[in-house]
């Protein structure tokens, strides 16, 4: 198993490189590149969540050909499926079909790496023991970060420099050429790892166990809070990056520099993450973190003064943090609540709950930022739409974090069963 858990690390690290390469900043690039209004950058932003839709459905090929397989094959093509976007600059399209298929590419490696995603976490649930998944996806998170985080720095400095020399069309091209061939070395590290056996349990019809987790307390306050927090977060998340690179002018290279610096923090603090969730479990670190974060949005309220560089820093420091024990928590949480032979529906059920009140948040987003004007004037004062966006998040944060205070978390309550009882003498 240690051969297993060291080849998903490092798979781990090259899906990282994917992702800087043709995900979030790379995505907001191709968006300004082709001049996308706030509308299509929200729908991009958004496509993740969207394809949570199809977590049913991919949780039914988990449940008849196994997590392994699934994952090995959907998530070999979502990452070849970047391919097009090599010569995407250079065909002879109009800029409005350079857009379509723009959507229709990151849609589908969106919508085949959510199937991958699926059977791969049912797989992981396999392998990983309880007790010890604290500790190693905190480890393996970590080291991804940092794949991440310089390999994003170094795209943003790239991005950077196109830009003064009119060459972002070689830019972007050539980041989808890394990211196509990172996806194609995930490959056969992937089918390296091992499988353990599988649950051979009679299978429960789909409709019974929706029936089940809709019943299920621990379930039903997971979705609850899921839908809620990521309600508050999809209505700025995807004019993050259009802020800091329209409004406070900060080039690709400083954003990415901001990105790198928060992925560093999580290097550092993700395994002591695991750790306490190993020791305490994920819901205390999940109340913690949810409530810490709800103020992160309302740091770029504060115009751009010499002062923005220690603002980035402190926001890189804090928001990379919480952020980094918020994931892993809600990484571990439907670990916990999803018992084995139904694992891949549970974890569908709360993959589609939270990833639709994100779509449909991020679409009241874009609707609100393509309807009003960029610069308002409230009581005299000028305010930025995308501000008004971030007010809303910190808003919507406060407002769900006291849901994590129900949450339920069976790994603790059966980690607790396991300890000796020590009875003292009378």
């Amino acid at each position: 198993m240690k051969r297993t858990l060291r080849l998903s690390t490092i798979e781990g690290m090259t899906a990282e490189v994917v992702t800087a390469c043709a995900g979030g900043a790379a995505l907001t690039a191709w968006a300004l590149y082709l001049g996308c209004d706030p509308l299509i950058v929200a729908l991009l932003g958004a496509l993740p969540s969207f394809a949570q839709v199809i977590q049913l459905p991919s949780a039914c090929l988990t449940s008849t050909h196994g997590g392994r397989r699934v994952a090995i094959i959907a998530s070999a093509a979502s990452r070849i499926s970047l391919a097009p976007l090599i010569i995407l600059p250079f065909l002879p399209l109009p800029t409005e079909g350079k857009r379509l298929l723009l959507l229709g590419v990151a849609a589908m490696h969106i919508a085949l790496g959510v199937v991958g995603s699926n059977g791969w976490l049912s797989w992981m649930g396999e392998l990983v023991p309880e007790r010890l998944r604290g500790r190693y996806f905190g480890k393996r998170a970590s080291f991804a970060s940092l794949s991440g985080s310089l390999m994003g720095f170094a795209s943003g400095v790239m991005l950077d420099r196109s830009s003064i020399l009119g060459m972002e069309s070689l830019a972007l091209s050539g980041l989808a050429l890394l990211a196509t061939i990172a996806g194609l070395v995930t490959h056969p590290l992937m089918r390296r790892q091992h499988e353990p056996a599988r649950d051979q349990s009679r299978p429960v019809p789909v409709r019974a166990v929706v029936a089940r987790i809709l019943r299920d307390p621990a379930s039903r306050r997971l979705v609850t809070f899921q839908m809620a927090w990521n309600a508050a977060i999809g209505v700025s998340a995807s004019f993050f990056a259009v802020h800091l690179l329209t409004n406070l002018h900060m080039g690709f290279m400083l954003v990415a520099a901001h990105a790198a610096a928060a992925g560093v923090v999580r290097v550092l603090v993700t395994p002591a993450w695991g750790r306490a969730i190993d020791r305490r479990g994920a819901k205390p670190i999940l109340v913690l973190c949810s409530f810490g974060l709800f103020a992160v949005p309302l740091v770029w309220l504060a115009p751009p003064t010499s002062a923005l560089p220690f603002v980035i820093a402190a926001d890189a420091m804090v928001a990379g943090t919480l952020w980094a024990g918020h994931g892993l928590a809600t990484f571990q949480l439907p670990l916990s609540i999803a018992p084995r032979a139904q694992r891949p529906f549970y974890l569908a059920a709360f993959a589609t709950a939270g990833g639709v009140s994100f779509a449909l948040a991020a679409g009241v987003g874009g609707l609100v930022a393509n309807a009003l004007p960029p610069l308002l004037f409230l009581h005299g004062r000028p305010v930025l739409t995308l501000q008004l966006l971030f007010v809303l998040s910190a808003v919507g944060r406060l407002a769900s974090a006291p849901l994590s205070l129900r949450l339920v978390d069976p790994a603790r309550r059966r980690r607790g069963a396991e300890r000796p009882v020590v009875r003292l003498a009378a």
